[in-house]
C-alpha cells in the first residue's frame, strides 16, 4: 500500500507543490485542507487529481484533517503557524513535511523553544519530520555534497552563505506581507505581532535563515558552536522595517569541524553581491567551491602540488539522480498539456528554486515510506533557526559572542 497523504495550505505555494506529491509512485492517495474555500474548489474540480483524490478528502480545517486516517501531512501555510501545526500533526500519529522556516517569530527565545518542541514531538511520537529547505536541493549543493563526501574538499577551512532578499526586488516584499495578511489565517496575526512590539521585542530577517545557512551546514556536516551578530536598522523610516530590529543582519560563526562560517541575511539591499543572491561558497583545503567553479587540487599533506583545476560544471552535471518512476511520473506532471504517445520524447527538467521541488517532495515520501530520517530533519532543522536566533542575540548585544545551542545529532 501507498501513502495516504494532506496537503494543508493551497495558496501559490502549495499549489506548486500539490501535482508533484499526488503523482510520486509511492502515494496512492491524496487529500486537500484549506480554509478558503475558493482555494480548495481549484484542486476538487480539477480532472488531474481524479485517479487519488476523492471528495469526501475535502477539509476546511487542521482539526478536521488530523482526523483522518492520512499517514502525513504536508504543511504549507502563514510561517508563524509551522510548528504548532506540525506538532498537533504529529500527535495525530502524522508524519509532516513543513514549509521553511521552522517558525518565524519576532521573540528568538519562542523560536528556540517550538525547536525543542518539534524534536520533543518526534521522539515521543516516533513520527518523522522534515523541513522544505530548497537550498538543499539545489544543484551546487548536490554537487558539493558528492565532493565532501569523497573529500575532495579536504579539510573544511571557510564558508559564507547568503540571502540578499531586497524588500523591493522581482519578489516584492510588500506584495508577499499584503497577500499572507489578506487571508483568513492572516488577518488573525496583526493583533498577535501588535503584542510583541508592546513588550518591546521587534523582529529580523535572521527569524528566515535556511536559505543562508542551510548549504554550508549540510555540506560540511558541521553545526555552529559560537556565533557574533552585526546588525543594521533601517535609517529612512520606512514603516515595513517598523516591526523589525535590523533590516540587514551579518552573522559570524564558529563551526563544530574548526571552520568559519559568514552568513548574510539582507532585505535592504538592492540586487546582490557576487552571481546569484541566493548562494553560498566553501573552501577546503584540496578544494574550492564558489560562483558555479569547482577549483580542486587533490593536497592532502604538505606536499607540492600542482595548481588547481577549475571545472565549471552544468546543474545537470551536479544534479543527483531521480529514480527512473519517479522521473517519468513527474515528467507526466511538467507536460500535462502533452498526449501520452508525446511523451517518449520529452524530457524532464527540475523546476522550482533551482530545481529544488522535485527532490524536496521525493525526498520526504521515500523518507516515511522507508522509515526513516528525511536529510533534512528536525535536528538539522533546528540547527538551521539557531544560528539565526543567536545571530540575532548578538546584534542586539553589539556582537557579543554567544554560544549556539545544539540538540545533537538526529537518531537513525
Amino acid at each position: 500500500m501507498g501513502l495516504k497523504l494532506g496537503l494543508v495550505g493551497l495558496g501559490g505555494f502549495g499549489s506548486a507543490f500539490a501535482p508533484l506529491f499526488k503523482s510520486h509512485p509511492l502515494v496512492d492517495r491524496i487529500a486537500f485542507c484549506d480554509r478558503n474555500p475558493d482555494a480548495l474548489a481549484k484542486f476538487v474540480n480539477d480532472p488531474f487529481y481524479r485517479d487519488k483524490f476523492n471528495v469526501r478528502d475535502t477539509y476546511t480545517s487542521l482539526d478536521e484533517i488530523l482526523k483522518t486516517d492520512l499517514d502525513a501531512l504536508v504543511i504549507i501555510t502563514q510561517p508563524w503557524l509551522h510548528a504548532p501545526q506540525c506538532i498537533a500533526a504529529m500527535k495525530a500519529g502524522k508524519h509532516v513535511y513543513s514549509a521553511v522556516p521552522v517558525i518565524s517569530l519576532p521573540d528568538f527565545d519562542e523560536v528556540l523553544d517550538w525547536c525543542d518542541r518539534i524534536i520533543s514531538a518526534c521522539e515521543t511520537t516516533g513520527m518523522r519530520y522534515m523541513l522544505g529547505e530548497t537550498t538543499i536541493y539545489r544543484p551546487k549543493t548536490m554537487f558539493c555534497r558528492r565532493m565532501a563526501d569523497q573529500g575532495k574538499f579536504g579539510t573544511f577551512v571557510y564558508a559564507e552563505g547568503e540571502y540578499f532578499h531586497d524588500v523591493d526586488s522581482h519578489c516584492n516584499l510588500r506584495n508577499v506581507r499584503a497577500q499572507r495578511l489578506a487571508n483568513p489565517a492572516g488577518q488573525e496575526w496583526p493583533p498577535q505581532a501588535q503584542k510583541y512590539l508592546d513588550r518591546g521585542i521587534k523582529g529580523s530577517p535572521m527569524s528566515y535563515p535556511t536559505h543562508s545557512v542551510s548549504g554550508p551546514v549540510h555540506v560540511m556536516r558541521a553545526h555552529a558552536v559560537k556565533a557574533c551578530g552585526v546588525g543594521y536598522r533601517n535609517q529612512n523610516g520606512d514603516p515595513f522595517f517598523a516591526p523589525d530590529a535590523f533590516s540587514n543582519v551579518v552573522g559570524f560563526f564558529k563551526m563544530s569541524n574548526g571552520a568559519t562560517c559568514r552568513i548574510c541575511e539582507f532585505r535592504e539591499s538592492p540586487g546582490h553581491l557576487g552571481d546569484d543572491g541566493e548562494t553560498f561558497r566553501i573552501a577546503g583545503t584540496a578544494g574550492t567551491f564558489s560562483n558555479g567553479s569547482w577549483w580542486h587540487n587533490g593536497r592532502t599533506k604538505g606536499e607540492l602540488v600542482p595548481p588547481p583545476v577549475l571545472d565549471k560544471p552544468t546543474d545537470q552535471e551536479m544534479r543527483d539522480p531521480l529514480p527512473d518512476a519517479v522521473r517519468e511520473a513527474f515528467k507526466r506532471v511538467q507536460h500535462r498539456d502533452k498526449a501520452e504517445n508525446d511523451l517518449a520524447t520529452l524530457d524532464f527538467t527540475p523546476t522550482g528554486h533551482g530545481g529544488s521541488h522535485p527532490y524536496l517532495v521525493h525526498e520526504f515520501v521515500s523518507a516515511v515510506a522507508g522509515n526513516r530520517q528525511p536529510v533534512i530533519n528536525a535536528w538539522e532543522s533546528a540547527r538551521y533557526m539557531a544560528m539565526g536566533a543567536t545571530a540575532h542575540r548578538s546584534a542586539l548585544k553589539d556582537g557579543e559572542w554567544l554560544k549556539v545551542p545544539d540538540w545533537g545529532d538526529a537518531p537513525a
